[in-house]
């Protein structure tokens, strides 16, 4: 064989144990994240009672992993993790490279007046373009995760452009009329709300017909059943330590929806999908017919600005409002 032969089996040699590599650690990320919240049982069971009702702690009947899960624990398992839901995570997403992905997504897409849904404890507020985008509304179902969201925006160099309140995603209508987004951000909550196709569809009824709905989202993987067959496996007890279906049926849930997808990639064999979308104007028009009597958001959202100005910094809830 010539040395130019030798050179790319060499290089192709090389690229097989990298992917191996990498493959390997992509797996036993998702290892770490169910065994090491096993080792914080003490602290996550506390919101469920004994042991034993953690055990027997119901994520759904039957997991139907591709539409609707309904779970009543779920805002108490986020309201339980929120504190130590970055630390425990960031490693992850390191290894991972889920910032840059969160990054590269955000800050090339995101313009104007921007609505982010399962917001959480706010990992995406360094992300976006001061210069591109005009307001970041966060929303949560979770009062604890808005809270960690919250203590990170008050020291942000541009913490006037973001307001917070509680919402649940699949039901805006009382807050927000058709049309009232340019960018709709969702990373990682398709895993974590109780019906994602629903979510999808309402965040298509708030987003202007021009604008754009960004995702980042995790489910199983088209072409590695091993990796999703581990997923499904592990599954149950995922959903129960974090509130997340991490093995959820992507492409089925985004044809279920509508959306009209401009560009989509995949990474980490498949599981991680980075997408950009745009409402479906006939669901959009379903959405609008089907909808009730609206009321704006300014009832519903204060600006930090104001909270600053009011010295009112200590939690309470009302009506959805974060002061």
């Amino acid at each position: 064989m010539s040395v130019a032969g030798n050179k790319w089996v060499r290089r192709a040699g090389i690229a097989s144990v990298a992917a191996a590599s990498y493959g390997a650690i992509v797996y036993f990320t998702y290892s770490f994240m169910t065994v090491n919240v096993e080792k914080n049982k003490e602290a996550i069971q506390a919101s469920f009672g004994t042991s034993q009702d953690y055990e027997k702690h119901p994520h759904s009947e039957g997991c139907n992993c591709y539409s609707a899960v309904l779970d009543p624990q779920r805002v108490k398992t986020f309201n339980k993790i929120a504190e130590v839901y970055d630390e425990q995570i960031g490693r992850d997403e390191k290894v991972m490279l889920l910032p840059l992905l969160r990054r590269a997504l955000i800050w090339l897409n995101a313009k104007g007046k921007v609505l982010e849904v399962g917001a959480g404890t706010g990992r995406n507020l360094d992300y976006y373009s001061s210069s591109d985008v005009e307001e970041v509304v966060l929303t949560d179902v979770s009062e604890e995760m808005l809270l960690q969201a919250r203590s990170k925006v008050k020291t942000h160099k541009y913490k006037d452009k973001f307001q917070l309140f509680v919402a649940d995603a699949t039901n805006m209508r009382k807050y927000y009329e058709p049309d009232s987004f340019d960018t709709i951000v969702d990373t990682f909550g398709l895993c974590s709300f109780d019906d994602p196709v629903a979510v999808l569809k309402e965040l298509q009824r708030i987003c202007k017909k021009d604008g754009k709905i960004l995702l980042l989202e995790h489910g199983r993987s088209k072409s590695w059943d091993g990796l999703s067959k581990y997923l499904d496996k592990n599954a149950e007890r995922h959903a129960t330590n974090w509130g997340c279906v991490w093995n959820r049926d992507l492409d089925d849930i985004m044809k279920q929806a509508g959306l009209k997808i401009v560009d989509l990639q995949t990474w980490h064999f498949g599981t991680t999908y980075c997408v950009v979308c745009e409402p479906c104007e006939k669901v959009k028009k379903e959405m609008v017919e089907t909808s009730d009597s609206t009321t704006t958001a300014n009832d519903a959202v204060v600006t930090n600005k104001e909270l600053e100005k009011n010295g009112i910094w200590n939690r309470w809830f009302k009506r959805g409002k974060i002061q």
